[in-house]
């Protein structure tokens, strides 16, 4: 789907904020309700628009540990990449998961309340995925940043 000036500037306010109504939006974006209505279905249908979501603060809830975990397998062959990724994905504590070029397989973000469960986590869960030859463990100590804002003038229209 190609997308026009309109169309990005819809992504952009349901970025900041998805809960505004359909009216509110449209008022920001210069349309009227139904055109801005359709073009939300549109992008919708197009899965452009994945979801609606509310952004929790992990730390405010419990959850301040974030570690980066770099995943070596002990071999690339079709069957044991598929059950790999869908172990990784299936945990609760995998946050994003990413096949990666260079020098590893895979990196995975974790979150988790404290080390200690980490540790709990990666001698019961993470060394038994699939095909696992190597983890490396980085601990976050800050995020610093953390956008979930696209860089929307990358985008040509």
């Amino acid at each position: 789907m190609k997308l026009d000036a309109f169309d990005i500037k819809i992504l952009q306010q349901l970025q900041k904020d998805a809960s505004q109504s359909v009216q509110v939006v449209a008022d920001l974006v210069g349309l009227s309700h139904t055109p801005c209505w359709r073009r939300i279905k549109k992008l919708q249908d197009n899965g452009i628009i994945s979801a609606n979501v509310a952004l929790v603060d992990a730390k405010k809830v419990g959850l301040g540990v974030v570690v980066f975990v770099t995943v070596k397998l002990n071999s690339h062959d079709e069957q044991l990449l598929m059950q790999f990724e869908s172990a990784a994905v299936a945990m609760d504590e995998v946050m994003q998961c990413y096949i990666m070029s260079g020098d590893v397989d895979y990196l995975l973000r974790v979150v988790v309340q404290s080390i200690e469960q980490y540790e709990q986590t990666l001698k019961r869960k993470l060394v038994n995925l699939p095909g696992v030859s190597g983890l490396n463990s980085s601990f976050a100590l800050r995020e610093l940043k953390n956008q979930h804002l696209l860089p929307w003038q990358l985008v040509s229209t």
